[in-house]
Formats: structure tokens, C-alpha cells, sequence
């Protein structure tokens, strides 16, 4: 008797069974926090936007009513391109205006122009993926064709017709370095979803045949609801993982772009501005290294931490890795 009572007892739970680390999320943030470089990159990345936005009423500020902002102030000639000292610990440029301020209004910028391009990127490609995967047929190949033509067009061509078209629409609004700045967002943005769109389609098509889709349909759910209750939850890994890749090639692209002349302009610095004048400042006779320095030590280091943060959150919310 006490045998059968043994046997037909249920099984005493294990405190595993109960353990909140154990659900997807808390997974997750644990696979993250093992993971040291994610881990000094999130804290390098937040200290660096931190001090970039947080200066900006210094940046932005003028030492006087009377002078232009502190990013555009020229001081006195004999403060031209002077080396690192205590009252300006990054020199200054080749018109005496203060380095340290420049770097971080052009950090500010372009980490601002970074993250703004990827969440364009991140809406254009999920939409358009999502639609193209879901309805199929003929809006897929349509959608599908427009990703494959945009592919084989040039995005600095693309940038440079969007800046002649938006541009003067733009300044008479607000200031004409502000209106560059805003284009180049969006033209970045613009071009940077069509990775994007290709991968969320892929997984579209692979969710929609899954039976709990089926029992969606069969329930009599709106396909609407079924996109936003159903299938778009299940892509925000993918989405989250993209959308960490992505702003640091949009980085990039804006510095690129500045480099050459066809991004932020003058006075309005950032990084890729700021390099390109220091290249100028390059000679063999008397090299002002700090010109070149400090914007390639900040753009270096950013997208080192970017990188890291992304390969971080890939891993972490990967099902696949264990441990």
C-alpha cells in the first residue's frame, strides 16, 4: 500500500523548474552580462554619448554675448593651431578655434546622425520585409524588385540627389547647416533598410506556415492583428541585432561622407570633418598630429564599442548558444 500511495504520488518539483533565470530574457541578460567586451563597449558607448549631449550648452554656448558659439569661436592668431595645453586640452584648429569643443559637438552630431539612421532603417526595412513576406505574390516581387534596383544604385549618388532636392526646402525652415545635417539623416536612412528588408521577408516566410499562425487564421483573427500580435514579436531579435549592426556602418557612412566634403559642413563640425581638416594639416615639415588624432581616437573607439555591443547582443539572443 504505501508502494502504490510511493507511486502514484506526483514527482516533488525541483527548485529549476520554478527558477525565474531560467525564462528567455533573463537568459539573455545573463548571456550578455558573461560577455566582457559587450559589456565594455555598452559602458564605453553610454559614457560617450553621455559627454557628448551633456556638453552640448558648453558647445553650444558662447563665451560672450557677443562671439559666435564656442564650437565657431576663432580666437586670436597666436592661438592658431596650438598644441595641447591646460587651457586647451586638444589644441587648437587651423583658425584657433578650440578643439575639445569641436569634438564633442561632432561627437554629438554624428552619434546622433548614427542612431537617428538606423531607427529610419530599422521602420523602412521592417515594414517592407514584413509586407513582402506576408502578402506575397505580386507585392512581393515588386517590393523585392524596388530592394534589388536600389542595390545596384550608388548610395553617395543617392545622397548627393537627395541633398539637391531636400536641401533648399529645408533651409528656408531652419539654418542651412542644420538642413544638410537633417538630409544627410535622412539619406543614410534611407539607403541603409534594404539588408534589413531581405532578412525580415526571409523570416516572415518562415513564421506564416507555422501551425501557431494557422490557429490564428482558423480562430477568425484580423490579419492585422496577426502581423502585430504574432508575427512581428518574433522578429524583434532579428530587428535588435540589425538595428545594433547598423549604426555604427551609418557612423561611418556620415564620416565618409563629411570627409569628403558631401556631409556636415563647415563650421558645423564632426568627426569625419574634423579628420579630413587635419589631413590637411599634415606636412612633413611640422605634423599637428592632435588635428588628426583626437576624431580618429573618437571615431575608432565608438565604433569598436558599437561593434562589441552588436556582437553581444547577437550571441545573447541567439537560441542556439549554451552556457
Amino acid at each position: 500500500m504505501m508502494f502504490a500511495m510511493t507511486a502514484l504520488s506526483p514527482p516533488a518539483s525541483s527548485a529549476a523548474d520554478h527558477d525565474p533565470i531560467r525564462s528567455p530574457t533573463r537568459l539573455a541578460l545573463r548571456r550578455f552580462l558573461a560577455n566582457r567586451l559587450a559589456v565594455l563597449g555598452f559602458a564605453f558607448l553610454i559614457f560617450l554619448v553621455l559627454t557628448c549631449f551633456a556638453s552640448l550648452p558648453w558647445t553650444l554656448g558662447s563665451v560672450n554675448p557677443d562671439s559666435p558659439p564656442r564650437y565657431a569661436d576663432q580666437l586670436n592668431l597666436q592661438h592658431v593651431r596650438e598644441t595641447p595645453s591646460r587651457d586647451f586640452p586638444m589644441g587648437t584648429d587651423i583658425l584657433g578655434r578650440d578643439l575639445l569643443a569641436r569634438f564633442l559637438l561632432g561627437g554629438a552630431i554624428s552619434l546622433a546622425i548614427g542612431l537617428a539612421s538606423a531607427l529610419i532603417a530599422i521602420f523602412i526595412g521592417t515594414a517592407v520585409g514584413t509586407l513582402a513576406g506576408y502578402v506575397g505574390g505580386r507585392t512581393d516581387a515588386f517590393l523585392m524588385r524596388l530592394v534589388d534596383v536600389l542595390y545596384g544604385l550608388p548610395y553617395i549618388l543617392l545622397v548627393i540627389l537627395m541633398r539637391v532636392a531636400l536641401v533648399p526646402f529645408f533651409a528656408s525652415l531652419i539654418a542651412l547647416q542644420w538642413a544638410n545635417a537633417l538630409v544627410l539623416l535622412i539619406g543614410i536612412g534611407s539607403v541603409s533598410w534594404l539588408t534589413l528588408a531581405r532578412v525580415v521577408r526571409g523570416q516572415v516566410l518562415s513564421l506564416r506556415d507555422q501551425p501557431f499562425i494557422e490557429a490564428a487564421r482558423a480562430l477568425g483573427l484580423p490579419q492585422h492583428r496577426i502581423l502585430l500580435r504574432h508575427i512581428v514579436p518574433n522578429l524583434i531579435g532579428t530587428v535588435v541585432v540589425y538595428g545594433t549592426l547598423t549604426v555604427p556602418a551609418a557612423i561611418l557612412s556620415e564620416s565618409f561622407l563629411s570627409f569628403l566634403g558631401l556631409g556636415i559642413q563647415a563650421p558645423l563640425p564632426s568627426w569625419g570633418n574634423l579628420a579630413s581638416d587635419g589631413i590637411d594639416a599634415l606636412n612633413p615639415i611640422n605634423i599637428r598630429y592632435w588635428l588628426i588624432l583626437w576624431p580618429c581616437i573618437g571615431l575608432s573607439l565608438a565604433l569598436l564599442s558599437l561593434n562589441f555591443f552588436g556582437d553581444g547582443v547577437r550571441d545573447a539572443l541567439d537560441p542556439k548558444v549554451t552556457g
